[in-house]
């Protein structure tokens, strides 16, 4: 048996003790939530939170976005019932930027993350960036947004190797230029293309990738072509997603029109 057919087995017993995350959260009931929680040896499940809204309830002010929780949980229907959760402290809650950044993390969770598909090391990838929103801003905060994208779109085999064209299979040239397209991968870029990397660009950013500490070393590599590769990425993830545009990306636009 599978690992991932190991976990959802598991699940029909009561779990404890579970690092988790809150992705998402709405009404199921006047005194009732349903909660999206991205959980580390679990991936995304679906909680019921019985009484979580009610004035003197121990969940109130734990079922929060962007705090690291320990949670118990059992059942063995697809949405479980929330046991017990406990807050993990460390950092306070992200505001501003860094707020609508962690709510942009959580939309792409919810979107491109099957349920009951566990991913440890994207947690603990998602942990760190956490940690990030809750102490920097500005470019240090958009450097850590890109290396999430990438790791994510690693994690669930979305994202094509970087040392190659994706059509040909042809080895990148370090001085020739590359586009990143949703529909085609890597390939030479065109007079069209108004983004692209170098060969030796994208070769140093799949090396990062292979590294036994993937974060550290991709936060630094995505550090030296940040404004070439967001474009590029932004249009791989709304392409897998289904979206023109995420609905916190747009939020952002608004709010920097206003």
């Amino acid at each position: 048996m599978t690992k991932r057919g190991c976990a959802v087995l598991a699940t029909n017993k009561r779990i404890g003790d579970e690092p988790a995350y809150v992705l998402h959260r709405y009404d199921w009931s006047e005194s009732s939530l349903i909660l999206e929680v991205f959980t580390r040896h679990y991936g995304r499940i679906a909680l019921v939170a019985k009484g979580a809204k009610r004035p003197h309830s121990s969940f109130r002010p734990i079922l929060l976005p962007l705090q690291p929780l320990h949670v118990a949980f059992g059942g063995d229907a697809e949405i479980r019932t929330l046991k017990s959760a406990e807050w993990q402290g460390g950092h306070v809650m992200p505001s501003g930027e860094a707020l609508l950044s962690g709510t942009y993390l959580n939309e792409l969770l919810l979107l491109l993350l099957a349920r009951d598909d566990p991913h440890p090391a994207l947690f603990d990838v998602y942990g760190r960036v956490v940690q990030v929103l809750a102490s920097e801003h500005g470019e240090v905060l958009q450097t850590a947004l890109r290396t999430f994208e990438l790791l994510l779109l690693r994690e669930i085999g979305l994202l094509p190797a970087l040392d190659s064209q994706t059509m040909t299979l042809a080895r990148l040239q370090p001085e020739d230029r590359y586009t990143l397209v949703p529909e085609g991968g890597l390939r030479l870029s065109g007079e069209a293309d108004r983004a692209s990397l170098s060969g030796a660009q994208w070769l140093n950013l799949q090396q990062s990738l292979l590294d036994d500490a993937p974060f550290t070393t991709t936060l630094r590599a995505c550090a030296e072509v940040m404004s070439e590769l967001k474009p590029q990425l932004r249009g791989l993830l709304n392409y897998h997603c289904g979206v023109g545009t995420l609905r916190t990306r747009q939020m952002m636009m608004d709010i920097q029109n206003l």
